[in-house]
């Protein structure tokens, strides 16, 4: 029976991406027959490509596939499926990669993509012995690779859920001085709330300048001085 994944993978502690990939890189490895390394990947469809080893020496073999777009790392992201390599000695796939791999000893290698919220997760096994990996997909790697992918997705949205607060936070903070703000415009331009407000977004727009701090320095001045202003921006 499998061994069940280890839920330190959800502590929250170690949601940085560079910690939570590498210890899923590390347990997959040790809970892998055959294995001598694993490598793991997180990306989102951007430019940044956040990866962890087990071994400085598995560094290149990520490195370059990353950098060409050729090897099971960007073969598996793109299909979604495993992409096993039972022979790199035989496999003539990916040049670049094969002959680094063997110059590093690595015989065969597995990687297992796990995609889910926009997300793509690879976890690479490496062996230094031939048709050692064929089953991993079916192991604990797989569940390890599935739950670390979840936590990401997880933690993904616990951040955006904290930007949104934030943001209303701050929205509620300037309320009262945005609405003040809007009290002198449409006393000035005998004007009603929602034609003050499209002034003040007006004035932000065509300064480059946060709604708040407009809001504030006009508070300030009480409008004074800004009516032929006011005026010209209202038409």
């Amino acid at each position: 029976m499998a061994p069940l994944p280890d839920p330190d993978l959800l502590r929250p502690e170690s949601s940085l991406p560079g910690r939570r990939l590498s210890e899923l890189a590390e347990r997959a490895a040790r809970c892998t027959p055959a294995c001598c390394g694993a490598s793991t990947t997180v990306s989102d469809g951007g430019d940044e490509h956040p990866t962890a080893v087990t071994h400085p020496d598995l560094a290149g073999l990520v490195s370059v596939q990353l950098r060409s777009g050729d090897g099971p790392i960007p073969a598996a992201e793109e299909q979604g499926e495993p992409v096993d390599s039972g022979d790199l000695l035989r496999d003539e796939r990916w040049p670049e990669y094969r002959a680094m791999a063997l110059d590093s000893g690595v015989r065969s290698s597995v990687t297992l993509p796990f995609q889910r919220g926009g997300l793509t997760v690879t976890l690479s096994l490496f062996s230094f012995r031939p048709g050692t990996l064929e089953e991993a997909e079916h192991g604990p790697a797989q569940a390890l690779g599935d739950l670390a992918t979840a936590s990401f997705v997880r933690d993904r949205h616990y951040r955006a859920a904290l930007a949104e607060l934030d943001q209303l936070g701050a929205a509620l903070r300037t309320r009262p001085v945005v609405d003040q703000a809007c009290g002198i415009v449409m006393h000035v331009l005998a004007c009603d709330a929602d034609a003050a407000f499209a002034v003040l977004r007006r004035i932000s727009q065509t300064t480059n300048r946060k709604l708040a701090d407009v809001a504030a320095a006009l508070v300030e001045t009480k409008g004074r001085g800004l009516e032929r202003e006011l005026v010209s921006l209202a038409r």
